[in-house]
């Protein structure tokens, strides 16, 4: 594998620095049919409340924001990112109805039972311990709560040169296994594009 792809690799794991800016403008681009494939899913309103894990340069946030004027909180293990995102956000964190913390999904700070919705776009890859996460992640869900997991296929992410550093892979049956062995009552497979990308939709 080239310098260069595992550079990219490490950036898509832990944006940082003006390359991180960069690599956050890719992946915009590159995950734009999620976005809107994951806001389409979404039931929420006002009195919502939304938890975004990963959220890069804030991009998802502000979407979400902008559609359902929910309170939403976003979390990001890169302190580089937050500058960018809270320059996107700025009317949500404005209103005290966005804010964004620096925090790792395998250790939520939340009440239990705090959200509504908990979303997530090509994250779990990167996760030290993706059970530990999930489990996190099950807790803060209010009863009925929903988990959007947004990823794309094992196959293709394989396919790509600059994955083979730090990402993890999972397939559609280690996802629901997961989610299982975690305690979600159901757990449905949302696809976004064939053989490419799909949501795994976990309800509490």
């Amino acid at each position: 594998m080239s310098k260069f792809s595992k550079i990219i690799g490490k950036q898509f794991s832990n944006p940082h620095g003006l390359f991180g800016k960069i690599c956050c403008i890719i992946m915009n681009v590159m995950n734009k049919r999620m976005y809107r494939t994951v806001i389409s899913h979404i039931n929420a309103n006002e009195n919502s409340t939304i938890l975004d894990i990963g959220y890069g340069n804030g991009y998802l946030i502000n979407k979400l924001y902008k559609r359902y004027k929910s309170t939403i909180k976003g979390i990001e293990i890169s302190k580089d990112m937050e500058q960018i995102a809270t320059r996107k956000n700025k009317s949500g964190i404005k209103n005290g109805k966005v804010e964004l913390l620096e925090a790792d999904c395998c250790n939520l700070q939340f009440e239990q039972e705090s959200f509504d919705i908990v979303t997530s776009i090509n994250t779990i890859y990167f996760w030290n311990d993706e059970r530990k996460g999930l489990n996190e992640i099950f807790k803060v869900l209010k009863p009925d709560g929903c988990f959007y997991n947004t990823v794309y296929e094992k196959e293709w992410l394989q396919s790509l040169k600059f994955t083979r550093e730090g990402f993890k892979f999972f397939t559609q049956d280690d996802y629901i296994k997961l989610g299982e062995e975690i305690g979600f009552s159901k757990i449905e497979i949302i696809p976004i594009k064939k053989n490419k990308s799909f949501i795994i939709k976990y309800i509490k």
